[in-house]
């Protein structure tokens, strides 16, 4: 299908924010706007990099959990292929083409292997994390039964404090196990250092790195020690993929923020001290949100509240102006410190969400905007994809 007619039926203001050829000014607040030409300024810029420093880069769906974002991620980024968190949510990305799926997770419920197990059948390569040795025999049975191979990394918990094993001994066990059971693919190791991203000092985030490329060195060597081979050595986020991509033992980047940016992000600093969203990456993802009131002179009150966005990572910030502060907010209902009185009934802000990740999951829709008007418009294919 072309032009609108896939469309067909969603009305704008009940089933969808806007539609392709409307004015910017007449979308439907509140909802998520996509700036095209700075995300795909920032999509091939990655790209770009990765290429010329030999990685492999595999986006992070989790962040958007957009087919569409993850198709132009390939087109223009030369990505690889997606992570995700979940079994519902990689089957999301598979049923939408994607060919390369890593769910960056231990699955362990007998549900979701089972599910895990079936997604080779979407003609999609499959790789899971594994941190317990004893995961390994039900993931085993899953995909025998379902005459299908999983891969399987082994999560090296270097720093996030959460999922992973601490040590080399216990990587070259699992990795032993998965490599001797049927229906299993030892590829590599994760080693995503997920506690780091969001410090601002380069300094800090380099010296956490520092530990986690040394810790990834010495399981590599162990693999090797034992006839092993780690094809793949994955990790990497917005806040430090040039330590990885210049670690010489890492050869696939997982960064993920850095198509969209967010204000939390946006606050980290690069090695010269700027902000890394003034220069490295550019703001393409908004919240757009309306005044509705402003009958209190000093605050304006919009429409985008904590049910349009997360403020796990603090509040939004207002894009492209310093006269206006978003200030607090409620289920429905954001305040806007307004001491000049500039904003009238209607009028439209773009907010930089804290945190783009989970503010995209509580939206159904992505508004695709340039040059004033409204060029696509994007489901956000996984959202609730929790299981």
């Amino acid at each position: 299908m072309t032009g609108v007619s896939k469309y067909e039926g969603l009305e704008v203001g009940y089933n969808v924010p806007a539609l392709p050829g409307m004015d910017e000014a007449d979308i439907q607040t509140p909802c998520l706007v996509l700036d095209l030409d700075a995300l795909e300024r920032n999509i091939k810029k990655m790209g770009d990099y990765a290429k010329a420093h030999g990685m492999r880069h595999r986006v992070h769906g989790k962040m958007h959990k957009s087919v569409d974002v993850a198709k132009l991620q390939e087109e223009l980024g030369g990505s690889v292929g997606v992570c995700c968190q979940k079994v519902s949510e990689a089957e999301v990305f598979a049923r939408g083409g994607i060919k390369d799926i890593l769910v960056s997770n231990q699955v362990r419920d007998p549900l979701k292997i089972d599910r895990l197990a079936r997604l080779p059948n979407f003609g999609c390569r499959t790789i899971v994390c594994v941190d317990d040795v004893a995961n390994v025999a039900d993931l085993s049975a899953a995909a025998v039964k379902h005459g299908n191979q999983i891969e399987c990394f082994v999560e090296i918990d270097c720093g996030a404090g959460r999922c992973g094993v601490t040590t080399t001994p216990a990587v070259v066990e699992i990795a032993k196990a998965i490599e001797a059971a049927d229906g299993l693919k030892f590829s590599g190791i994760q080693a995503y250092q997920g506690a780091m991203q969001h410090m601002d000092s380069y300094a800090d985030r380099k010296a956490n790195l520092d530990i986690a490329i040394a810790m990834v060195k010495d399981a590599v060597a162990g693999l090797e020690a034992e006839g092993m081979k780690a094809e793949l050595v994955s990790g990497g986020g917005t806040g430090s993929y040039y330590f990885e991509s210049n670690s010489g033992v890492f050869n696939e980047l997982q960064a993920g923020s850095y198509a969209f940016m967010d204000a939390d992000y946006g606050r980290i600093l690069d090695k010269d001290g700027n902000r890394i969203d003034q220069g490295e990456w550019e703001n393409s993802f908004f919240l757009l949100t309306s005044v509705m009131s402003h009958a209190k002179d000093h605050i304006a009150v919009v429409d985008a509240g904590l049910k349009a966005q997360s403020i796990d990572s603090g509040l939004p910030v207002v894009y492209g102006r310093d006269d206006v502060e978003y200030v607090k907010c409620s289920d429905e209902h954001g305040v806007v410190a307004d001491p000049n009185g500039v904003l009238k009934v209607n009028d439209k802000l773009k907010l930089v969400p804290g945190h783009c990740d989970p503010t995209a999951n509580v939206h159904d829709w992505y508004v695709g905007v340039r040059n004033g008007k409204v060029e696509t418009l994007w489901p956000v294919s996984a959202r609730g994809k929790a299981y």
